[in-house]
C-alpha cells in the first residue's frame, strides 16, 4: 500500500514537472520571438535617429541621476567619473551615501573636492535622517548626500526628495553607464508623453578593461561563475524583458539602471523600504497605480542603453544574491496578489503576473522536486526511455536552445563581445550551464522561497573588487 502511494506521488511529481517545463519553455519561446521582432524594428528605427544630434539640440528633458552607495569605496570614484562624462545636455548627479562604514564618503570628498552646501527638498517622502549635503567645487552638477543608514530604497527616496527635474534615473553607485546611455533611455519620454518608466540592459563588467570611467575592451571574465551569469543576463534582458515590454507587461526595471517620471513616482509614494526587491515592487505598484487611477501610461525597455555592473564571483556571494532576488520576488507578488488574473490590470494582471507567480516564484520548488524525482525514478529503474528523453529535452535541450537564441539576439543586435574566441566560449557555456549551474540556481531560489516564508530581511554583503584598468593575458 505504502509502495503504491509512493509510486503515485512520484508519478504525479514527474507529470507536474514535465508540464511545468512545457509551459515555462513555451513562454520563453514566445517572449524570444516577440523580442526578435522588437529588436529588428528597433534596429531599423535607430538608422533614422542621430543620437548625437538629439544631444546637441538640447531637446532632452532634464534628468537627475540618483545613485545610492553603501560601502562602495572600491568603485564609487570611478563610477561617479563615468556619470560626469555622460553625453546629455542637462543633468545632475546625486550620490547618496547611506551610512557607509568604510571610506566611501571620504573618497568622494577627496576626488571631487566636495564642500558642504544646502539643498532644499522638492518632496517629503519619509527617510532616515540626512546628515548633510555636499556639492563639488569642480563639477557643479555633482551633489553628495550623507545620511544615516536606511538601506537602498531609503537612500533612493532621500535622493528623490532632493530631485528637481521632471525625470530621475536610479543607478547603482558601482555601475558604469555608457556615454550615450542616458540619452537613449530618455528617448521614449520625448516620443510619447505616456511613458512613466524606462529601463536599459545591464551587462557584466568583470574581466573588461575600464579607463577614466569608460569601458574600453569588452572581454569575458576569467571566472567561470561570472561567465555563466553573462548568459543569464542576456536571456533575462534580450529574451525576457524586451518581450514583456512589447506587451506593456514588464514587471521589473533593474535597480541598477532605470529612468522614471518623478511626479508619478512621488504620487505613488516612492520606493518601498520594507522589501529587498524595491525595484520590482515599484514597477508593479506603478502599473497598479496608473490602472486604478485611469492614468494612460507606458513602461518600456530599451535594448541598447548599457549599464555595466560587477557580478559576484564566489558561490557564497552569488547564493546570497539569488536568495535575496527570490525573496524580493515573493514579497512583491504577495503584496500585489490582488492583481492576479484581473482584467482591469491588462496584460500585467492576465499574463505577466501569473507567469511570475507560478513559474518564477513557485517554479524553484517544482524544479528542485523534479530533479529529485527524476533521480529517484532512474535509480529505482522506473524510468521509461520516453520519460528520460522527454525530461532531458525539456530541462536540458530546450534550455540550451533558449540560451543560444539569446546569444543570437545579441549577435543580431549590438554584439558587444567582438572577439571570436569569446563568442565560441559563450556558445559552449550555453550547453555547460545546464549541468550543475542551473540546478544550483534552482536550489538557491528554492532557499530564497524558504527565507521569505521565514521572514528573513537581511540584504547580504557583496564585497566589490573594483573596475579593472587593464587586462593581462
Amino acid at each position: 500500500m505504502m509502495r503504491d502511494t509512493g509510486l503515485t506521488i512520484l508519478v504525479t511529481i514527474n507529470v507536474l514537472v514535465l508540464t511545468y517545463f512545457v509551459v515555462l519553455n513555451s513562454t520563453y519561446l514566445l517572449t524570444s520571438v516577440t523580442a526578435f521582432r522588437s529588436l529588428r524594428r528597433y534596429a531599423r528605427r535607430l538608422k533614422t535617429v542621430d543620437v548625437g544630434q538629439l544631444i546637441r539640440s538640447g531637446a532632452a528633458l532634464p534628468v537627475t541621476l540618483v545613485a545610492p552607495a553603501y560601502n562602495e569605496e572600491a568603485t564609487c570614484v570611478e563610477a561617479t567619473r563615468a556619470l560626469l562624462t555622460l553625453e546629455y545636455p542637462d543633468y545632475e548627479v546625486v550620490i547618496v551615501n547611506d551610512g557607509s562604514t568604510d571610506a566611501t564618503l571620504e573618497r568622494l570628498i577627496e576626488a571631487f573636492e566636495l564642500e558642504q552646501a544646502p539643498r532644499f527638498p522638492s518632496a517629503t517622502i519619509p527617510t532616515a535622517a540626512v546628515r548633510g549635503t555636499y556639492r563639488s567645487a569642480r563639477y557643479r552638477n555633482l551633489w553628495v548626500v550623507d545620511k544615516e543608514n536606511g538601506k537602498k530604497a531609503d537612500a533612493i527616496n532621500a535622493g528623490l526628495n532632493l530631485t528637481r527635474t521632471p525625470l530621475f534615473c536610479v543607478i547603482d553607485s558601482d555601475s558604469l553607464l555608457e556615454p550615450q546611455a542616458l540619452m537613449r533611455v530618455s528617448r521614449p519620454f520625448l516620443e510619447d508623453s505616456r511613458t512613466i518608466a524606462a529601463g536599459g540592459i545591464i551587462r557584466i563588467v568583470n574581466g573588461t578593461a575600464v579607463s577614466k570611467g569608460r569601458v574600453r575592451d569588452v572581454r569575458l571574465p576569467q571566472s567561470l561563475l561570472a561567465r555563466f551569469q553573462i548568459l543569464e543576463y542576456l536571456r533575462s534582458f534580450h529574451s525576457g524583458r524586451l518581450g514583456w515590454a512589447e506587451m506593456n507587461a514588464t514587471m521589473i526595471i533593474s535597480g541598477a539602471f532605470g529612468l522614471f517620471r518623478r511626479s508619478v513616482v512621488v504620487e505613488a509614494g516612492g520606493f518601498t523600504t520594507n522589501t529587498v526587491g524595491e525595484d520590482m515592487e515599484l514597477v508593479v505598484r506603478l502599473h497598479r497605480h496608473c490602472r486604478d487611477d485611469g492614468i494612460p501610461y507606458r513602461i518600456v525597455y530599451i535594448p541598447d542603453p548599457v549599464a555595466w555592473t560587477e557580478c559576484p564571483e564566489t558561490v557564497r556571494t552569488l547564493a546570497r544574491q539569488r536568495d535575496r532576488w527570490q525573496r524580493g520576488l515573493v514579497e512583491t507578488l504577495t503584496r500585489h496578489r490582488g492583481m492576479m488574473l484581473r482584467p482591469r490590470y491588462g496584460t500585467v494582471g492576465m499574463l505577466s503576473y501569473p507567469y511570475f507567480f507560478f513559474l518564477e516564484m513557485i517554479g524553484p520548488v517544482i524544479e528542485v522536486a523534479g530533479y529529485l524525482a527524476f533521480a529517484v525514478t532512474v535509480v529505482l529503474g522506473l524510468a521509461s526511455g520516453n520519460y528520460v528523453l522527454a525530461f532531458l529535452a525539456l530541462a536540458i535541450v530546450f534550455g540550451v536552445a533558449l540560451s543560444v537564441a539569446a546569444l543570437g539576439l545579441e549577435e543580431l543586435s549590438f554584439r558587444r563581445y567582438e572577439h571570436t574566441g569569446d563568442l565560441i566560449q559563450l556558445f559552449w557555456l550555453a550547453v555547460a550551464e545546464n549541468f550543475g549551474y542551473r540546478q544550483l540556481n534552482s536550489y538557491w531560489r528554492f532557499r530564497g522561497m524558504w527565507s521569505a516564508l521565514r521572514g528573513k530581511t537581511a540584504w547580504g554583503e557583496h564585497k566589490r573588487k573594483g573596475f579593472a584598468p587593464t587586462r593581462s593575458g
